[in-house]
């Protein structure tokens, strides 16, 4: 007996995301729910979690089934809490009492350091926020565990604990996760939904092998409807030239005749079902200025710091020049985004001990929040308030990165994640800049944009 049944299901915000969605979720599943950005992933997870209404069919559940929804970002008020306290709250409150011990089990599993959790969550990294959302939703022990882009914000080393984690969950548990990680995927799934506006696709594989099948499946459906659409082109010819020899000759058999395949040719071409077509979500590409300056930044003994004083790193000295391609990296909470703050302020002019920055010097920074956005703009606004190109050619770079015209008026705060990205890269591309500061670009972006998206 399936734990959860989707029929027919159907969401439209503004514009369908989903229709004749049919889904059953049995006990053990591992499924990997896959869309490009906007689409409607994370809409989907809440609606089986019971948060948002669906606009068409049904969702049945058996009877008793405990669903969890780990959702990407924590609330102000889990923020807030101690780490140790949110993971508290989120135990039944009939067993919280003397079941607490369960909480030092799940940040066991997932490592976390014991100095980081009696810390609030909103002072820890993003990787280690996230790693406490995923604890948090464990905790109620669910059948069915939805996760919203888990691997955001994670190091390599915190997602292959991630996967462990997934991995050593009770066989039961069933999982439904959203993820543009195509290694993540392929590593703890078994299952994979192609999420679509209309022909959703289920396989019984993972990513990859499922991701080849999609895409052998959708040939051949442009295949027929190729074909059909030649077959429907030859019959009308015949057609016409039956009608010329029945005027010509005045036959009531040939005018007959002359229907019959005109019909058939309709039936033929009104039943033609064209392959799917992904709308483009958009290349992203990153426009830059040159700069005939030997060194853009030079560091000076920087010391990265935690906010109560605790050393994490000191950069000795260092140099960054033009044309450079520098990667950071180094695990949750070592100080990536805290050494990136200190850089972003000395490029807008303040003055931070151990950073110096070329004067002429012109950056673009697109960080974690993508703050630089403003949630009550609209797409149109965020463009043409910032650059001189009007309204067409506003419409036709934002139709470029993705987003189709009639989205162009919705507000920046109705966007998902992969949207916003998508759009903050835009501007980024747009305003040219000599440098790039970019804290972890690629989360939210969906797995196409991922891969087709390079520097110019």
């Amino acid at each position: 007996m399936s734990l959860v049944t989707l029929r027919a299901l159907g969401l439209t915000l503004g514009a369908p995301l989903f229709t004749g969605l049919d889904l059953a979720i049995q006990k053990g599943d591992r499924i990997g729910l896959v869309a490009a950005n906007g689409r409607g992933k994370s809409t989907l997870l809440k609606v089986i979690a019971g948060l948002l209404p669906p606009s068409d069919g049904a969702i049945t559940a058996t009877r008793g089934t405990r669903i969890a929804l780990m959702q990407q970002e924590p609330t102000p008020e889990q923020q807030a809490l101690p780490l140790r306290a949110m993971l508290a709250g989120a135990l039944p409150p009939e067993t919280r009492e003397w079941e607490d011990w369960r909480v030092d089990v799940a940040l066991d599993a997932l490592a976390v350091p014991a100095d980081l959790r009696d810390r609030p969550l909103g002072a820890l990294s993003g990787g280690w926020q996230r790693m406490a959302m995923l604890a948090a939703a464990t905790l109620a022990e669910p059948d069915l565990l939805l996760l919203d882009e888990p691997t955001n914000h994670l190091d390599l080393a915190r997602i292959g604990t991630l996967e462990r984690f997934i991995v050593d969950l009770p066989r039961e548990t069933a999982i439904l996760v959203a993820s543009h990680d195509r290694a993540f995927l392929d590593g703890v799934t078994n299952r994979t939904l192609f999420l679509r506006s209309t022909g959703s696709a289920v396989y019984a594989a993972p990513y990859g092998a499922a991701r080849a099948s999609l895409d052998t499946a959708d040939e051949a459906a442009a295949r027929r409807y190729e074909t059909d659409l030649k077959q429907g082109a030859k019959l009308r010819r015949q057609a016409a030239k039956l009608h010329n020899l029945g005027v010509n000759s005045g036959s009531d058999l040939l005018t007959v005749k002359t229907k019959q395949l005109r019909e058939r040719a309709e039936r033929i071409e009104s039943a033609a079902k064209p392959a799917h077509l992904e709308e483009s979500a958009g290349r992203i590409r990153l426009d830059e200025r040159g700069s005939e300056a030997k060194v853009l930044i030079a560091f000076d003994d920087l010391v990265v710091a935690t906010p109560d004083g605790r050393l994490l790193f000191e950069t000795g000295r260092r140099w960054i020049r033009p044309g450079e391609r520098i990667v950071l990296l180094a695990p949750n909470g070592a100080g990536k985004s805290r050494f990136l703050d200190s850089v972003i302020r000395a490029l807008r002019g303040e003055a931070v001990r151990g950073v110096r920055t070329n004067p002429s010097l012109v950056a673009g920074v697109v960080d974690q929040q993508l703050s630089h956005l403003g949630a009550d703009e609209t797409l149109q606004g965020a463009v043409v308030s910032r650059f001189p190109v009007g309204d067409q050619r506003a419409r036709a770079l934002l139709a470029g990165a993705g987003f189709p015209v009639e989205r162009h008026g919705d507000r920046v705060s109705v966007l998902s994640g992969g949207q916003r990205a998508r759009l903050a890269m835009l501007i980024l591309r747009l305003e040219k800049p000599g440098f790039h500061v970019l804290d972890e670009p690629t989360n939210h972006l969906d797995i196409e944009v991922r891969r087709c998206s390079r520097p110019n």
